[in-house]
């Protein structure tokens, strides 16, 4: 059986790893840090441990102050809480100012399902992306979050990264992240699937099974959602001339609509987004939201097959 390991576990540990490398990462928490990952950095690095309480305003304009004077603060807490809740904070004191500030959301997407429309962050991307200068990552697994923590600690100005929280498997090779680049996860000449995040695991899923069907489908994992690998989907666009983008994330908004801004120019390119659909989205278990959606590899398939039926 396969290994699976939990995102957060993994984040916390790959940020703790960094920190001792580099003295200026901090970490800033409200009510959170053990759920985020950062047990093992409370233990080692107390001092630099900030334990805020539950006001995420606060403490987005508390780690912008700290990236005044030098500091590298990481914020990480659930995914709504630090892009809904704080946004005017976000967009002014981290995006306005440019702060260094790394702001992470965990549990993203639908997997605080049984919590309801009030606890699931299917809009991040695209309210993260409206602010000037904002960098936004989902790595699809955990060699590449890993990978991520390290590259965005790297990176100088803010950033907002999304996890997941269910155990995922390795999936790709340990490799550099570099920032604003997919990669080509398997070629293929009928479809190309751009995936991101937690989806990517079932849109290869999704291409081994139509592969077998006679479906050649490529699938470009998008690591870095923005800014967006344009350079790729263009070069994909032209190659097969149909797109069909995967995310756990409403359809309008997200990297779907990235695409079809960067395919925007090309009059014979299809771009089809497969998404949760702009609605409050229902409650359940996480596998069963993702069927429902039609966002795992099931969906995907009969996606792709409907999408070549046209």
């Amino acid at each position: 059986m396969t290994e699976k390991f939990d995102p957060r576990k993994v984040f916390g540990q790959a940020v703790t790893e960094v920190a001792a490398q580099n003295k200026n990462v901090v970490v800033l928490s409200a009510d959170s840090g053990k759920s985020s990952g950062f047990g093992d950095f409370m233990k080692k690095y107390p001092e630099r441990y900030y334990e805020c309480g539950i006001m995420e305003q606060g403490v987005v304009g508390i780690a912008a102050g700290m990236a005044t004077v030098g500091m590298i603060p990481v914020f990480c807490a659930i995914a709504p809480f630090v892009t809904c809740r704080p946004y005017e904070m976000v967009r002014n004191d981290m995006g306005y100012m440019r702060q260094n500030v790394k702001l992470v959301g965990r549990n993203c997407g639908f997997t605080y399902s049984d919590l309801g429309a009030t606890h699931q962050s299917l809009d991040d991307f695209a309210i993260m992306r409206m602010i000037p200068g904002m960098t936004i990552l989902a790595p699809q697994d955990p060699n590449e979050i890993k990978a991520a923590v390290r590259a965005m600690i790297e990176h100088e100005g803010p950033v907002y990264m999304r996890i997941g929280n269910p155990k995922i498997s390795n999936i790709l090779p340990e490799k550099e992240f570099v920032i604003g680049k997919g990669t080509v996860l398997e070629d293929g000449e009928d479809i190309t699937i751009i995936s991101t995040g937690s989806t990517t695991e079932a849109a290869l899923t999704a291409a081994k099974e139509l592969k077998e069907r006679g479906i050649s489908v490529r699938v470009i994992g998008m690591p870095t959602v923005y800014p967006l690998d344009t350079e790729l989907v263009e070069e994909s666009a032209k190659k097969t001339g149909v797109i069909l983008t995967v995310e756990e994330h409403y359809a309008e908004g997200g990297l779907g609509t990235l695409v079809t801004e960067a395919c925007s120019a090309f009059s014979d390119i299809k771009v089809y987004r497969l998404g949760v659909p702009a609605i409050y989205a229902a409650t359940g278990s996480y596998p069963e939201l993702l069927h429902y959606y039609h966002i795992d590899a099931e969906g995907i398939a009969g996606e792709v097959k409907k999408v070549l039926s046209k």
